[in-house]
């Protein structure tokens, strides 16, 4: 787990950058809400709105990021006060909290932008249960949020704006034959059945603090499609959830809300949930957790048995959803699952054909964006595949076909890296024998993800005098083919056969 963190590609640093442009973003937006004289729990109410400004919105284009951002109060400031005024009313606030999960999954049809609304609306009523907000508290909430969000975007729409030079790879779902709305809608369904189970369970054992159970919930269905990835989310979350609390009992207990190193834990806290974010949620739901333990700790209500009813209440919300996604709906693994690898085998050939464009010539072609929008369609890949490669998996043959299926796709990525960094080279020229080379990685693509047109063999291309970095660029394209041939025996033919079936 550790290792998988360190050691994953990280294209362009992307990761790095984010977190320690997370750091920056929300140190600054405490320190300003400090310096204004806000309360304690405005300070935290703020800390948190920029963290999920810079942590949800993923908008293609900074035009369209900085729109979103400016609509998060939009979506948010009326839950808050919804949340507040109903907080001393159990039935109505845990009917709002409901219309408020099942509209925020849904919203998630909007692509992005739905998708960052509907958490931070979310999260807004989450916030007032965690902080125990009263109507009267409001006006210093929204004044410490607005300008929470506004030190947020002078940050990443100015100090550092690292997408105007590359835009972040947005990773829209393959078409599928029951459409987007339908998907979203059963999200929808299976959230608000599993919510109903956290808010009867999380309340048995804490009328306090149940909403850890709700939020559990919520952040199991983000970002997974599937009964599988659902299960495995749960698992990791609650296993992230332990390692979070012992760390809390180690470091936030013993600091107990003493301001400097409370500030400095917290630091490490958001960097390693943004850089961890994208490739292990198990270290991001630790770094998550002892965040919340170190708040806890600045409201000097932190204690071991607090830590231990975290750790329930996540495990109430994780069963919640596993019952919901087995049980309301279901969608199996391998019925998304297939529908990513074909995407993901597409834009390998896309990088592969941009990369052979730049080499023989072409001013115009660039790789760059196409290989980070392969590395975010093979993080998905990943995250589609994560209940087959599991341990637990009793299926091994399945197993090992999957873990080979990600190997393969790993091999792929990293020849396509290889290939981009020689067509890079103002050295490299055009050679005869990279057509050839590109229209065999074509045929093993077509050959993977669908009937491929009938040609007769290629003639070979008369022998060239060898240009410079061709023979890397061949030794590239030559991995890529045969990684891509390997894929034909666990894919299966048709390419979903023999994965389905393990």
């Amino acid at each position: 787990m550790l290792k998988r963190m360190f050691v994953a590609p990280d294209p362009g640093r992307l990761r790095l950058r984010n977190a320690l442009r997370a750091v920056l973003g929300i140190g600054l937006a405490v320190g300003v809400s400090l310096a204004a004289g806000h309360p304690l729990t405005a300070v935290i109410a703020g800390g948190l709105a920029a963290l999920l400004a810079l942590f949800t919105v993923t908008d293609a284009t900074v035009r369209a990021q900085a729109l979103t951002t400016a609509l998060l109060p939009v979506a948010g400031f009326p839950v808050l006060a919804l949340a507040a005024v109903v907080h001393g009313h159990p039935l109505l606030r845990d009917a709002a909290f409901l219309a408020v999960v099942v509209a925020g999954v849904y919203a998630r049809r909007w692509g992005p932008r739905g998708n960052a609304l509907g958490i931070f609306a979310f999260m807004a009523f989450f916030v007032a249960q965690f902080l125990r907000t009263e109507p009267a508290q409001l006006p210093a909430l929204y004044a410490a949020v607005l300008l929470a969000l506004l030190s947020a975007s002078a940050v990443r729409f100015g100090l550092w704006c690292h997408e105007r030079r590359s835009a972040p790879p947005v990773v829209e779902p393959p078409p599928a034959g029951t459409g987007r709305a339908r998907t979203t809608t059963r999200q929808a369904v299976q959230a608000g059945a599993a919510v109903l189970f956290a808010l009867a369970a999380g309340q048995l054992l804490s009328a306090e603090r149940w909403y850890w159970a709700v939020g559990a919930v919520w952040w199991v269905f983000v970002n997974t499609t599937s009964r599988g990835e659902t299960l495995v989310r749960g698992f990791r979350r609650v296993a992230g959830t332990v390692l979070g609390a012992g760390l809390g009992l180690l470091l936030a207990v013993p600091v107990a809300g003493d301001p400097l190193p409370t500030a400095a834990l917290a630091a490490v806290c958001v960097f390693t949930v943004f850089y961890a974010a994208p490739v292990s949620y198990t270290w991001m739901m630790l770094a998550a957790t002892l965040l919340a333990a170190l708040l806890y700790g600045l409201l000097d209500v932190l204690d071991p048995a607090l830590l231990l009813l975290r750790l329930a209440e996540t495990g109430v919300g994780a069963l919640g959803a596993a019952l919901a996604v087995l049980l309301v709906l279901p969608v199996t693994t391998h019925a998304t699952t297939d529908a990513w690898i074909r995407h993901a085998l597409r834009q390998v050939h896309r990088c592969t054909a941009e990369a052979a464009a730049r080499l023989a010539g072409s001013a115009d072609a660039d790789p760059a964006p196409h290989i980070a929008r392969l590395e975010a369609l093979l993080g998905r890949v990943r995250l589609s595949l994560a209940p087959l490669v599991h341990p637990l998996n009793p299926l091994r043959a399945r197993r090992r076909r999957a873990r080979q299926v990600l190997d393969l796709l790993d091999v792929c990525a990293r020849e396509v890296r290889g290939l981009a960094a020689v067509a890079a080279d103002p050295e490299a020229s055009h050679d005869a024998r990279l057509t050839l080379a590109c229209r065999r990685v074509e045929d093993a693509v077509e050959a993977l993800t669908g009937p491929s047109a009938v040609r007769g063999p290629a003639a070979p291309p008369p022998a060239p005098a060898p240009e410079p970095g061709a023979g890397t660029a061949l030794a590239h394209l030559d991995g890529l083919e045969k990684a891509l041939r390997g894929l034909a025996a666990p894919l299966g033919d048709p390419p979903r056969g023999a994965l389905a079936r393990a």
